[in-house]
């Protein structure tokens, strides 16, 4: 791809009723800052500025490649993200929508009305779209600062419900609610806000005009060559389309910096005030998103590098349901829109919650240099603290789990303060397989996060199960064999002890729901499994 400076593109995307072209911007600006500074759209706002808060919430919506794909409404996929963390080259070809939108949607619904009821006078129909109107009447903002974050949620779970013919429950409302934190009304109104608004006149996204708009902008040509200065130097945006272009750009600038849903390297800029230099977007890839089942190696679901956190974790979910609750409380939904398993496991951050799922699972990491691609056992690609068997010029192409594996009992167990949207002190992925017609251990994965320098495999204390009856007293060996295993840090989220305590306790836990007889049920060994049904009943009947 080329960076000759007379082939440099404006970045071009939809917004308020038309499609913008944005040029002179440095490619790390921030969709918030646009938003503030330049576009004067104030009503996002920036809390934390590292995508936790959920004050700067925004909807990108993207034409759908699977109009029956979850977040799909009407043509176009929409999906929460964290402004804050997002930089404005990624809205290449895509339509952003803020809490301004909600004002002319119903500015231009209640004016028809008015229209056709002959309301021209002093009391015309309201102009509160039903999500602020809901807010309003449930006393759901006090100070107002995190309410266009939560309002912009709320809104993408209208859109989305409204086009299936359904109505949330109360928990999945908090759900599509766990990236927004409130400090001051609390949740209960916000959650009676979310039930309120599907009660009141019903105003709609007319998605025809950005479909159309999205649509034109595909046949110019999505390649995004960006550039912009940074004093001296001019920095590039590259945001190649295909697989074989990413690989050969990769080739070509081994020392860009590979950017997919910018979740972490966001906070690099913001936080660190880090100079990236040249980016390469694996955003706009297709083929890096794909995941299928293949039947490769007796048979494998393939998960590109580029799919989201949140269709990746759907997909192993669909085969391993016990992963279920991992998945729910993998960061928040704005998170897991655009942030990608791929680059959660390149990444290599020993508190990553993907590696140790996918280490119990027997995952394979593909690895691509130009034309070349190899594979090796996810737990052999760590050698240390943030390094990894990464080559000049090479890139995580995707990750391979066996369907063998998906088919023994797993469990991922993570371990934090907070249910929702928290960082875990440790994180743990077990999958246990047993003899046919006993209780021995033929394979045992126990995997964990957070307990050293990378996340590894307990190989001693997986030694002292395999082969022996799956039993109380094997599971004792075991738990002394992981001190062996780990010798755990301590930390601002949890003592040395702690971790060591509690991943032992947790191979009892594994024990106890997977046990031949009297085997307990997940919901039985959680605490959580039965909060948010008790916090629940407490809101509704207070």
């Amino acid at each position: 791809m080329s960076t000759d400076s007379s082939k440099i593109q404006p970045i071009r995307f939809f917004h308020r009723g038309k499609i913008v072209d944005v040029t002179g911007v440095h490619p790390t600006r921030s969709v918030l800052d646009w938003l503030r500074e330049d576009a004067r759209c104030t009503g996002t706002k920036e809390g934390c500025n590292e995508g936790d808060c959920g004050a700067c919430t925004v909807v990108i919506g993207e034409l759908a490649a699977d109009p029956q794909a979850p977040g799909t409404v009407d043509g176009l996929s929409l999906q929460t993200v964290n402004a804050c963390i997002q930089f404005l080259p990624t809205l290449h070809g895509k339509a952003l929508f803020t809490v301004e939108d909600l004002k002319a949607q119903a500015q231009c619904q209640a004016k028809a009305q008015n229209a056709d009821t002959g309301h021209h006078g002093k009391h015309p129909v309201h102009t509160l779209h039903p999500v602020q109107q809901a807010m309003v009447d449930c006393h759901g903002s006090q100070c107002g600062f995190c309410t266009p974050g939560f309002v912009m949620s709320l809104w993408a779970s209208y859109e989305h419900h409204q086009a299936e013919g359904t109505q949330p429950t109360r928990q999945q409302l908090a759900d599509d609610l766990s990236g927004n934190l409130c400090r001051c009304t609390g949740y209960r109104p916000i959650l009676d806000a979310g039930q309120r608004m599907f009660d009141l006149p019903s105003v709609r996204l007319d998605t025809r005009p950005v479909v159309a708009a999205l649509t034109a902008l595909q046949n110019d040509g999505l390649d995004l060559n960006y550039a912009a200065p940074l004093g001296a130097r001019i920095d590039h945006f590259h945001a190649p389309k295909t697989l074989a272009q990413l690989a050969a750009l990769r080739e070509q600038k081994p020392r860009a910096q590979l950017l997919a849903g910018s979740t972490d390297v966001g906070l690099w800029v913001n936080k660190q005030f880090r100079d990236l230099g040249d980016i390469i977007y694996v955003g706009d890839v297709a083929e890096l998103k794909s995941i299928e089942d293949r039947p490769d190696n007796g048979g494998e679901l393939y998960i590109g590098a580029g799919a989201s956190l949140e269709s990746a974790f759907a997909a192993l979910v669909q085969r391993v349901p016990s992963l279920a609750e991992v998945w729910l409380r993998f960061a928040s939904p704005p998170i897991r829109h655009v942030g990608t398993m791929g680059g959660n496991v390149a990444n290599g951050s020993p508190i990553g919650d993907s590696p140790p799922v996918l280490m119990s699972l027997d995952a394979q990491i593909e690895l691509r240099r130009g034309d070349v691609v190899r594979r090796m056992p996810l737990p052999e690609f760590y050698l240390d603290y943030m390094k990894n068997q990464l080559q000049p010029g090479e890139f995580v192409q995707g990750l391979a789990v066996p369907h063998a594996a998906m088919k023994r009992q797993v469990r991922a167990y993570k371990i934090s303060k907070r249910f929702d949207c928290d960082i875990s002190a440790l994180c743990a992925g077990f999958a246990i397989e047993l003899e046919a017609g006993s209780d021995t251990v033929k394979a045992v994965r126990l995997a964990f996060g957070g307990m050293a320098a990378t996340v590894k495999r307990a190989a001693n204390a997986e030694a002292a199960l395999v082969g022996k009856p799956w039993t109380q007293a094997s599971v004792a060996t075991a738990r002394l064999a992981l001190a062996q295993d780990f010798k755990p840090l301590s930390d601002m989220r949890a003592s040395a002890d702690y971790r060591l305590l509690v991943a032992q306790n947790l191979i009892q836990r594994l024990w106890l729901e997977t046990r031949a007889e009297d085997a307990l049920a997940i919901e039985e060994t959680s605490v959580w499994s039965v909060m948010p049904h008790a916090v629940n009943a407490a809101a509704e009947g207070a």
